[in-house]
């Protein structure tokens, strides 16, 4: 089944020009023609779920394009783009954990609190934050 471009951008959510730029840069490929309307496949709106994903996980387009790359270069960009989400996570660890703190904290200044104070000193020894039972999330 063929589908018009505004048809997969109904299906995908995802706006028509946003479907023809990622045409135009290589992030998914020239659809065929029929009449000189590009006529889409289900596998394309399949594609473009992928492509949301990516984007939605921080990855730019130009990451996104290497995703379409070779395997060593593929396999390089996503190393380093682990590397980047794994540190993204341990900073909103350290946030939540900042906040969830400061919520019960009875210190008019979060910084002077001693049990804040441990924990930051934790964090910036270990470079992981301390362990916590799932309870005191």
């Amino acid at each position: 089944m063929r589908m018009t471009i505004g048809q997969l951008s109904d299906m995908t959510g995802v706006p028509a020009s946003a479907i023809r730029y990622w045409e135009r840069h290589g992030l998914l490929p020239a659809p065929e023609r029929q009449g000189g309307q590009r006529r889409y496949v289900p596998e394309d709106a399949e594609r473009i779920k992928v492509l949301r994903k990516c984007q939605q996980a921080g990855l730019t387009l130009v990451e996104i394009g290497e995703l379409q790359q070779d395997q060593p270069r593929r396999q390089a960009m996503m190393r380093a783009k682990v590397v980047e989400i794994e540190q993204r996570m341990l900073d909103l660890d350290h946030a939540h954990q900042l906040l969830t703190h400061a919520l019960q904290c009875s210190e008019e200044d979060i910084v002077t609190c001693p049990k804040f104070r441990e924990q930051m000193a934790t964090w910036e020894t270990s470079g992981r934050p301390p362990t916590r039972s799932r309870s005191t999330r």
